[in-house]
């Protein structure tokens, strides 16, 4: 699979603005994904290998990620919710 985030096109039609913003936000959740990921793996590897200190550290950049995640997530919700019979504007008469 490539690189490049993959678009969902919903059942209508969306204006090209639309659909650069529906890639944009799929693009940071995929990103922060995988930074949200990295973060757990260090924070569990942390707790064989890590003084307290440290651990609380991983704890703190987990946390922090998981948050950025979340949000991200949220606003693509709120986006397809929005759009969820496509874009009024796409769908007018030329």
């Amino acid at each position: 699979m490539s690189g490049l985030p993959r678009v969902i096109q919903p059942s209508g039609f969306l204006s090209r603005r639309a659909l650069e913003e529906l890639g944009t936000l799929q693009a940071t959740v995929s990103t922060l994904a995988t930074q949200r990921e990295l973060a757990l793996r260090l924070l569990v590897a942390s707790r064989y290998a890590a003084t307290l200190p440290a651990q609380r550290e991983f704890w703190l950049e987990f946390a922090w990620a998981d948050q950025e995640y979340r949000v991200a997530v949220r606003r693509l919700a709120q986006f397809c919710r929005i759009h969820r019979q496509g874009s009024r504007r796409a769908l007018r008469p030329a």
